[in-house]
C-alpha cells in the first residue's frame, strides 16, 4: 500500500484536521536577478523586502515571492509548456491601467481570457506564465453554478 493509501486508511473514522493554512511562498528560478527584480518591483509593483547575490524576497499582499538565481533556468516556450501559471488578484478599477502598462512595456501575452471576469495572461522575463485576475474563488464558483465545466460537481 502506498503512502497516500496508508494516510487515507488512518484517517477513516477520525475527524479531519486541516493542517495547511494557505500558500506560504512561491520561488521562481530566474536567469537574470536584476531584470526579474525590476519586472516584479517596477512593473508589477511588488515590494522588495530583501536582496542578496543570488536572490530576492518580494511581497505582494500576503504572498512572499522568492526570486532565485539559477544558471540552469532557460526561457520557457509558452507554445510548448503546460498550463501551469501563477495568478495575482487585481481590482477591477486597476485592470485597464495594468493592461496599458503591459502593452507599453511590450510584455508578451500567452493566453486569451476565456473565463468569467477580467483576466490577463502574460510572461515574465524568464517565461514564467503569470495572470492577473479580477475576482476570487467565490465568484468563480457562482459562475460555475450557471455554467459548470464538463463533469463538474460543486461541493
Amino acid at each position: 500500500m502506498g503512502v497516500l493509501g496508508r494516510i487515507s486508511k488512518q484517517k477513516q473514522g477520525k475527524q479531519r484536521q486541516d493542517m495547511l493554512q494557505g500558500l506560504n511562498h512561491l520561488t521562481l528560478a530566474v536567469s537574470d536577478l536584476q531584470t526579474s527584480i525590476n519586472f516584479y518591483h517596477s512593473l508589477l509593483g511588488m515590494n522588495v523586502r530583501a536582496k542578496w547575490n543570488k536572490g530576492a524576497y518580494l511581497e505582494c499582499g500576503n504572498l512572499w515571492l522568492c526570486l532565485s538565481l539559477d544558471e540552469n533556468r532557460s526561457f520557457a516556450n509558452p507554445e510548448t509548456s503546460d498550463y501551469t501559471h501563477y495568478a495575482f488578484t487585481i481590482e477591477e478599477k486597476d485592470f485597464a491601467n495594468f493592461l496599458s502598462r503591459l502593452e507599453q512595456e511590450k510584455i508578451p501575452l500567452w493566453e486569451t481570457n476565456a473565463s468569467e471576469g477580467n483576466s490577463c495572461y502574460f510572461l515574465d522575463p524568464d517565461g514564467h506564465k503569470l495572470e492577473v485576475h479580477v475576482g476570487g474563488l467565490s465568484q468563480r464558483i457562482e459562475h460555475c453554478r450557471s455554467k459548470p465545466y464538463e463533469g463538474m460537481t460543486l461541493l
